[in-house]
């Protein structure tokens, strides 16, 4: 190797070095943590999981069912009220899914589809005159009796973890 060679290849190094120090040093400064995190993502984060905790309460069945109710509906109306009030409250929140992990918005995601399915599924074995009283009540019946029932504590449960993992 020639002089200049060895000259020109130390300089890059140096120079290399210095700009990953500088990186360092700007995260230092900026307070990024472990994972890679402003502390405004951080809480930009942190607001996400708390909506998506409050979405997952307003969509578990017991809830939505004391909040939208309505005496005197037929099954096949509170069976629209119930899916459409659980897509409306999903589409709202949809946009949090870009703060949150992979795995969290998938938790959401498949709690709102259990619910209407399982909502669609319990409508539909109902006969054609029945009320929305008894939808509501087989609704939570099955709620009762099915694992699966449970999944909205098992989602809140995912979020309040990972939220807690970004404090």
């Amino acid at each position: 190797m020639d002089t200049t060679t060895i000259i020109l290849s130390s300089i890059i190094a140096v120079l290399l070095a210095g700009f990953l120090a500088y990186i360092f040093w700007l995260q230092r400064k900026h307070g990024v943590g472990e994972e890679g995190y402003d502390p405004d993502t951080r809480a930009l984060r942190l607001q996400a999981y708390e909506r998506l905790t409050l979405l997952v309460d307003r969509i578990a069945l017991p809830n939505l069912i004391s909040r939208v109710s309505q005496a005197g509906a037929s099954a096949r109306d509170m069976q629209m009220l119930l899916t459409q009030t659980t897509r409306q409250e999903f589409d709202h929140n949809i946009t949090q899914q870009i703060y949150v992990s992979p795995e969290a918005w998938a938790a959401v995601k498949s709690l709102k589809e259990q619910n209407m399915l399982a909502v669609n599924q319990i409508a539909n074995t109902l006969p054609p005159n029945a009320s929305g009283l008894d939808l509501n009540k087989h609704l939570l019946e099955y709620l009762m009796n099915d694992k699966k029932g449970n999944l909205h504590e098992m989602v809140s449960e995912i979020l309040s973890y990972e939220a807690k993992k970004l404090l």
